[in-house]
């Protein structure tokens, strides 16, 4: 038999043939390893590309979290610093606040010990700087009738004051510091949340102890306080104002007279009554909150008649006439006012 000859082409050659084939019953013809066909190039890009892109993504939206994630510390961070860590003012720090210490620490600089001089005599009280450059609250009663007024401030410094304005229908002063800058104002709070309970800490200079810190409660609210709207209103006194050495400042309340006669000539006011320890001294002080602000002005406190010496110090029935009715009243204060 002969065999037809092959066409070129007609058969590929074994080695060239792409797949194993048998031919005839023949041996199969296996192609070389070197030619099984790879997967095509871009089956191996669309098979990759879903798996990078979910890599990105995962990536861009862990960025984003991140980002986000710091954002939101941030803005508490603002938060935060703009209420209890505020750095103006005596607000307490957030690590000391609710502490009698921390509030001392941060009210302290602000509180002053105050020494007028009038015709009657040298008397002492203090006062709360309310500015930088040296505006300070006090009581009437403090500087009423003063021919002098110095003030010293808890660093020992001294300085001479011209008395701006007084309302002795609410037993306040406004003072002015000569030459004075960059001293640290008190914050003042709102006393219309004050409540009945509150931990509160008074700060004067009772006897001329400068700085003097005692603590307490709120004991009650809005208790119809009257003083003496005269110079001199009891025998006892030296021209209406506070003493050091046992001298009181005289006050009614609830019908009755306490520290000597109040004269004719008198006002009332809603106060603040606390058990903190008040003294011969603290009068135009700080009554301040847990948080450093500054809740109400020291006025009056209670001695038992008759008593001297020891015997004549507090015993936890001190007033304190409302912040809010002082912001009320600066105005008025700052304009000169005299009543």
């Amino acid at each position: 038999m002969t065999e037809s000859p092959r066409r070129s082409g007609e058969y590929p050659e074994p080695e060239q043939h792409p797949y194993a084939f048998s031919y005839g019953g023949g041996g199969a013809y296996p192609p070389p390893p070197a030619y099984a066909p790879p997967p095509p190039a871009a089956a191996h890009r669309r098979a990759r590309r879903p798996v990078a892109l979910i890599a990105a993504v995962a990536i861009v939206a862990a960025a984003i979290g991140g980002g986000t994630a710091a954002f939101a510390e941030r803005l508490a961070g603002a938060d935060s610093a703009a209420g209890g860590n505020g750095v103006t003012g005596t607000n307490v720090s957030q690590s000391s606040k609710g502490t009698v210490s921390g509030v001392a620490q941060a009210v302290s600089p602000s509180i002053v010990e105050i020494n007028a001089t009038s015709a009657s005599g040298d008397s002492t009280g203090s006062g709360v700087i309310i500015t930088a450059d040296g505006e300070i609250i006090t009581n009437n009663h403090v500087v009423s009738g003063a021919s002098s007024v110095k003030v010293k401030l808890s660093d020992g410094k001294t300085y001479t004051a011209d008395v701006v304005g007084t309302d002795p229908d609410k037993d306040l002063a406004l003072i002015k510091l000569q030459g004075a800058s960059g001293l640290k104002a008190a914050t003042l709070g709102n006393s219309d949340d004050v409540k009945v309970g509150d931990e509160v800490v008074a700060i004067g200079s009772p006897e001329g102890l400068t700085g003097t810190v005692t603590s307490g409660i709120v004991s009650a609210l809005d208790r119809d306080v009257t003083v003496s709207k005269d110079e001199n209103p009891g025998q006892d006194q030296q021209g209406g104002q506070e003493q050091g050495g046992g001298g009181q400042w005289p006050f009614e309340f609830g019908g009755q007279q306490f520290n000597g006669d109040t004269g004719s000539s008198k006002t009332t006011y809603k106060a603040i009554q606390t058990d903190a320890s008040l003294n011969p001294g603290n009068s135009g002080g700080a009554l301040i909150n847990m948080n450093g602000e500054i809740i109400g002005i020291n006025s009056a406190m209670y001695a038992p008649s008759g008593a001297s010496g020891s015997t004549a110090g507090s015993v936890g029935l001190g007033f304190a006439i409302p912040i809010d009715t002082v912001k009320a009243d600066l105005g008025q204060l700052r304009a000169g006012a005299d009543g």
